[in-house]
Formats: C-alpha cells, sequence, structure tokens
C-alpha cells in the first residue's frame, strides 16, 4: 500500500499545515454563521467559488453569503459545531473534504412560539490551495437529518450563565475588554 506522501506527493509537515489551514477554514465559516459575519463569511472562498445548497441556493459564493446571512438573520440564535473532518489531498494545490456538522437553530415560528430547528448533515467540498492559500472551490451541503420542536430552556436561563450575542456585541468579538478581565 502506498505511503500518504507517495499518493498525493506532499511532504508530511505540508500536509499537516495544510489540513490545519483547512481546518480553519471550516471554524471561520461557521463562526461567521453564528455571528452574522459577512466579511469573515465571505473569506473562506475562492473568489469563484461554486456552491450547492439544494432548492435554497445554488450558484457563486458571493450570492450565497448573502442568501445565508439573510436566512440567519432573523433567527434569535444559531449554533454550529463541526463534526469529524475527512480531508484527501490529490495534491499540494487540491484536496476534498467531507466535514460533518449540527446546526441549533432557535426560530419564532408562525404561532409567535419560539422553536429549535436542529439540522446534522455534511459538507462535501472540493478545496484548492492558490497562491499559498487553501479556500474553498466548491461547497455542497447534505442534511442527514432535520428536527424543528418547541424550544425547551431550562428553568433559570442555562444556569444564570451570560447569553452569547451577535456580532460585535457577543463577548468574542470585544478583545480589548478580555485584555483587562
Amino acid at each position: 500500500m502506498p505511503t500518504l506522501q507517495e499518493r498525493d506527493g506532499m511532504d508530511p509537515l505540508d500536509r499537516l499545515v495544510s489540513w490545519q489551514a483547512i481546518y480553519d477554514l471550516s471554524c471561520d465559516y461557521m463562526r461567521a454563521q453564528d455571528r452574522l459575519d459577512p466579511v469573515l463569511h465571505r473569506s473562506v472562498f475562492h473568489d469563484d467559488a461554486t456552491t450547492d445548497y439544494g432548492a435554497g441556493w445554488q450558484g457563486d459564493a458571493e450570492g450565497f453569503v448573502a442568501f445565508a446571512q439573510g436566512v440567519l438573520a432573523p433567527h434569535k440564535a444559531n449554533h454550529h459545531m463541526i463534526g469529524q473532518m475527512r480531508i484527501d489531498f490529490e495534491s499540494e494545490t487540491l484536496a476534498f473534504g467531507e466535514v460533518y456538522y449540527q446546526a441549533h437553530h432557535r426560530i419564532m415560528g408562525d404561532d409567535g412560539a419560539e422553536y429549535d430547528l436542529f439540522v446534522a448533515g455534511r459538507y462535501v467540498d472540493r478545496y484548492e490551495r492558490r497562491q499559498g492559500v487553501w479556500k474553498i472551490a466548491h461547497r455542497t451541503e447534505l442534511a442527514d437529518w432535520i428536527r424543528n420542536e418547541p424550544a425547551a430552556d431550562l428553568e433559570g436561563g442555562a444556569m444564570m450563565l451570560p447569553w452569547g450575542a451577535r456580532s460585535p456585541h457577543d463577548l468574542s468579538c470585544r478583545r480589548e475588554e478580555m485584555r483587562v478581565r
């Protein structure tokens, strides 16, 4: 059986650094959705990237980011989590990935009540390294299951913990405040 280096021609250290760069793209993508940060959201895609989100959106990354930010904006909160990731390098400039995720959305129903929408699925991606930078060249989202149920918060609101917020109000966006704590 051929070694990884024989299969993709990559130096092992370059493969590790490249894997981390692609993982960071996924983290930035999720953060951009949860914090409603369109600039960060757009930054994970190459300028000519394409996307396929089924009947919701198919097209360029610029249009997708506007679409996704618009869909998420009315939600009370969003929380995306990355699961396992498989990244297969074909060369020093081309890789394919499968990224598992779970997304929790607090939404308002037509009846005025709050609901929790849970989505679990995978992103199937093509990544390209151009001028030394890895970004998404194509992303398809696949849903594995979707569930919607009435909101069921714990009495007292998460044991009196501070609540997260959207940019720029979330504590993670207030770096200067964190310097003095």
